[in-house]
Parts: structure tokens; sequence; C-alpha cells
């Protein structure tokens, strides 16, 4: 009613709500969608979607996750491959291997993972278009990588 910024948010092609697995709920196994996931319970397991990933302050994740754009405020290890944007917020922890295009990190993440950006277009890690490989925190011996 008084500004512009009330339109309505595109979720995916199908305009279904994201799905949601909320606090205090575990799951074991892969899950399959072309929809938005949250994720503030536990999952131990896959998730492979055309959309954004989750994961709440109080969310965990151990396994492979796939996605275009994905938002960690909570844990999680295993194997990450974000297409576009991958946005840890101050009480992210991630460990494990990370695979992405653009990476946007505030003070206070915990980043120790492997990481490999790739440039748009690039088809691989170290690829001619830019391809940019680090390891923070993976060989440190004061500990994880702290983004401060």
């Amino acid at each position: 009613m008084f500004s512009d910024n009330k339109k309505p948010r595109t979720m995916n092609e199908i305009g279904a709500q994201p799905n949601r697995i909320s606090k205090n709920t575990k799951i074991k196994g892969d899950i399959d969608s072309e929809a938005d996931f949250r994720i503030d319970g536990k999952l131990d397991g896959n998730v492979k979607t055309t959309g954004k990933v989750v994961i709440g302050k109080d969310g965990y994740i151990h396994g492979k996750v796939e996605c275009v754009n994905a938002d960690i405020e909570g844990s999680f290890n295993g194997e990450l491959m974000v297409s576009d944007l991958l946005s840890l917020k101050s009480s992210a922890v991630i460990e494990g291997t990370v695979s992405v295009t653009k990476l946007a990190v505030e003070p206070g993440a915990t980043f120790n993972a492997s990481c490999t950006m790739k440039g748009k277009g690039a088809s691989g890690a170290g690829s001619a278009s830019g391809g940019f490989k680090s390891s923070l925190g993976s060989t440190s011996a004061n500990g994880p990588a702290k983004a401060s």
C-alpha cells in the first residue's frame, strides 16, 4: 500500500511455496526438488534443487547440496555446489568442499572448507576464465578461518 517493495516474490516457475524442514525435525535421505528449500531442522543426506537453499540458524545439513543460490545461517558439513550466489551469515559454520560462482561472507562466519570459485560460464575448476582456488583454514593450526 505504501511502497513498491511488496511485490510478490517469485519462487520458481511452479509458483509453489518453499519447502520447509522445521526445527526439531530430523530427516535422513535425499531430496530432489524444483522448489526453494528452508532447513531449520537437521538433514543427513543430499539436496538437489533448481531453486534456493536456506539453512536457518538452528539448521544443519550433513551431505551434498546442489542449488542455484544458498543463504546459510546454520551449519553445513559436506559438499556444497552453488551455481550462483552463496551467502554466509555471521552465524554460519561451513566445513567440507565448496564450489561457487559468487561468495558473500559476513563477519563472524566460520568457513573451514576447500573452495573453488568459477567465473560465469566456466566449466570447471581452474578454467581459463578466471578459476580461483582457495583452502581457507583447512590446513591451519589455528583452527577454522573466521571472517572479521
